[in-house]
């Protein structure tokens, strides 16, 4: 059974249920020598700063490159000291072996001079870096012309040309540095002939062979440091995007809850405070219009408006609270509310407004605190409509209980409207705050919201919330 509620006009069924709608009407990194300097790419780093709302402190506050090794290449670092290590070896035992075999010979202090120069030249070399700048080539220049005065007056220094192919694949451009090794090889081969005493194929054919070994591994170890290099890089780059993208999501999130929260506070203010206090507006105005004439009817009018205040405090205070609404934190329920809600309706209305309620069905399960405090705010609003806009004398609050749904009927016999043609989304397009917070409320709720009135028909509003769906994305308002 569901309540009729009866127009000036004659009957009207309110088997829908439904109300108060009268509402007012980098640029690719540059590889740097084996041998250390700053492995960074230029411009590797990218700017996770985006013009939007301010951003919350991000939980893990490093930054790309404490996240990303960026120290010289440990293997170059080594084969470095042991290219070094190798030469000033190579250039004492090629010293001390001239020296045995030719002792008091005019040419052992040249040859002595020369190797302290071409030494003391080879410890020079770190301190002018390691790009190709001037300096650095004039220096290179300089080493393997002493070098070779070196090789062509006691040919047993030729094996020191093994480290100065590292040298040069390290300083020089690619073909510069491959003549070099051709020209350091022929002074090799040129120096062991020397010493032979007949021809050997080895000694014209060994040389090459070490310096083609050396130059392919030189190259190899470059280009495996270049691709390391280029994939932190790209780690980098990936690094900073995944930062920036979930700083932009925390920012996204942000304004989404600043956004629901506004609404949740309108909807809340509307549904309580402004209603409320336009109850208030109203009878006070009516308590000045017969305070002269009838004191008693003022008075109750301003005690009326005193009730009025009180609870909309008590709603103000819960609200901000993020609680639920007064009446149903006093207990029973959404049916214990809704029927608190009509007699107190009935009672402000003086005599003006009857609402009635009825409840159909019984719940399997207690209904979810959201969807009792959304179906009392909708009842509330729609009320309140009622009351304000619809010059109802009747009206009905009707709760159905369905197995998969609820669902919440609320009609009034008064003078109706005209239900506009839906918008660009398939909503009822009207003024005013009422109808669009509960739309909101039941969209929230993965429902739908059905409005029936006609101009002198009376108003039906009906809201449906299913239980056992989540909430939908979009849930379609369509009048009836």
């Amino acid at each position: 059974m569901r309540y009729e509620v009866h127009h000036p006009g004659g009957p009207r069924d309110a088997e829908r249920g439904g109300s108060g709608a009268h509402e007012g009407e980098q640029s690719a990194p540059r590889p740097h020598d084996l041998e250390g300097g700053d492995p960074r790419p230029h411009n590797a780093e990218k700017s996770a700063h985006r013009p939007h709302a301010p951003e919350k402190a991000d939980p893990h506050p490093h930054s790309a490159e404490e996240n990303v090794p960026t120290g010289p290449d440990p293997d170059a670092r080594w084969l470095a000291l042991l290219m070094h290590a190798a030469f000033f070896l190579l250039l004492g035992a090629s010293l001390t072996r001239f020296l045995m075999r030719h002792p008091g010979e005019a040419r052992t202090p040249w040859i002595i001079a020369l190797s302290i120069t071409l030494a003391a030249l080879y410890l020079l070399g770190p301190v002018l870096g390691s790009r190709p700048t001037p300096r650095r080539l004039t220096w290179l220049g300089v080493l393997v012309v002493v070098w070779m005065v070196l090789v062509v007056l006691a040919p047993s220094f030729a094996w020191c040309a093994v480290p100065l192919f590292y040298t040069g694949l390290r300083i020089l451009p690619p073909r510069a540095a491959l003549a070099l090794v051709a020209l350091l090889t022929a002074f090799v081969v040129a120096a062991q002939l020397r010493l032979a005493t007949g021809f050997d194929p080895n000694l014209v054919l060994a040389p090459p062979a070490v310096a083609a070994v050396a130059t392919a591994v030189f190259v190899h170890m470059q280009r495996q440091a270049v691709r390391q290099r280029e994939l932190a890089a790209r780690q980098r780059e990936l690094i900073d995007d995944l930062l920036r993208t979930r700083r932009e999501l925390a920012a996204t999130e942000r304004r989404e809850g600043t956004l629901a929260e506004r609404q949740r506070l309108s909807m809340e203010i509307h549904d309580t405070l402004a209603q409320g206090l336009s109850s208030q507006q109203m009878l006070l105005q009516a308590a000045d219009r017969t305070w002269t004439a009838d004191p008693d009817a003022a008075r109750r009018h301003v005690r009326t408006a005193t009730g009025i205040a009180e609870r909309n405090l008590a709603e103000a205070r819960r609200f901000v609270h993020d609680l639920a609404p007064a009446d149903l934190a006093e207990g029973g329920g959404l049916e214990a509310a809704l029927h608190a809600l009509a007699a107190r309706e009935t009672a402000q209305a003086q005599g003006a407004l009857t609402v009635r309620c009825h409840v159909e069905g019984t719940p399997h399960t207690p209904l979810p605190d959201r969807v009792q405090s959304a179906l009392l705010r909708i009842a509330q609003g729609a009320l309140a409509n009622v009351g304000e806009h619809s010059g109802a004398t009747a009206a009905g609050l009707t709760l159905t209980h369905l197995d998969d749904r609820v669902v919440l009927d609320i009609a009034d016999n008064g003078r109706g409207f005209t239900v506009e043609p839906a918008g660009a989304h398939g909503t009822p397009t009207v003024r005013g705050h009422g109808l669009p917070a509960m739309r909101a409320r039941v969209h929230q709720l993965g429902g739908t919201l059905t409005i029936e009135s006609a101009p002198g028909e009376g108003t039906v509003l009906s809201a449906e919330v299913p239980l056992t769906t989540a909430p939908a994305t979009s849930a379609p308002e369509e009048p009836a």
